[in-house]
Formats: C-alpha cells, sequence, structure tokens
C-alpha cells in the first residue's frame, strides 16, 4: 500500500494534526517491543521523529516495520495504530518540515530550555515513518 493510499478517517487526520505525543514502538535484538513517546510531525503522508543520534531506537528501526499510536480514552477508545516502515533520512528535514515543526514545539521547547537551534544540534537524527497500514475504533 503507498502512502497516499492509506485510508484515513477524518479524526485520525485530525489527531495526526493535533496531537503533540505519539508512541513509537520499535523491536529491540531480543525482539522484544520498545514503545517510547515522541514528538512527531505529521507531513506528506509521513510521520516526521526527531532522535539524538546514537539511541537505542535508531538501532532498532533497522530491523524491520514500526508501529505509531496515540494514547486512547480512558474507556478504551479513538485508538488509532499505524504500521510500517521507518528510516533514517540523512538529508534532514525540508525547509517547511523544520518551521512546521517549530511551530508546534518551540512553547515546549523553551520550556525546556531549548531554542529551535539547540534542539536541532541535539535532536540531530530525522526518522521518517511511512505508514502502510492504520486500524482503529
Amino acid at each position: 500500500m503507498t502512502p497516499s493510499a492509506l485510508a484515513l478517517t477524518p479524526r485520525q487526520r485530525e489527531r495526526l494534526d493535533s496531537e503533540d505525543i505519539v508512541w513509537l514502538t520499535t523491536i529491540n535484538a531480543s525482539q522484544t517491543p520498545v514503545p517510547t513517546p515522541v514528538w512527531f510531525l505529521w507531513s506528506a503522508e509521513q510521520i516526521l521523529i526527531f532522535s539524538e543520534p546514537r539511541t537505542p531506537k535508531l538501532t532498532n528501526i533497522g530491523r524491520g516495520g514500526v508501529a505509531v499510536n496515540f494514547n486512547c480514552t480512558s474507556g478504551g477508545g479513538d485508538v488509532a495504530v499505524f504500521t510500517g516502515d521507518a528510516a533514517e533520512d540523512p538529508a534532514g528535514p525540508t525547509g517547511a518540515e523544520w518551521d512546521a515543526y517549530v511551530d508546534k514545539y518551540r512553547e515546549a521547547m523553551s520550556g525546556m530550555d531549548y531554542t529551535p537551534e539547540k534542539f536541532r544540534a541535539e535532536y540531530s537524527t530525522l526518522i521518517r515513518v511511512t505508514p502502510q497500514r492504520v486500524r482503529g475504533w
């Protein structure tokens, strides 16, 4: 399935545009799922995640597929789980992608004593997740 063929509900698109945190689940060397909460940007049918270099999640994405999900409601509803491929993008984000990411997280960065420049220097590795399937209820 190509990214353009991903059938998203209006609610899933809304959450991709408005949520601040998703859970990125990778698989480690012992085949154990490793969920990690991350900031993200939905751009051009991809989920963009910035990472510090040389982290376990970067090693793990080389093992195959990943899953990305939102928190659900306290009653177990509003579930959306995306599965697909992830890869490091050595070219980094486009100018428009970086600007959108900074617009989304500027306040949170500031609250952690980061400027956008300091954040980008420390979280210098871009991961692009290309969802191939989504399931939800």
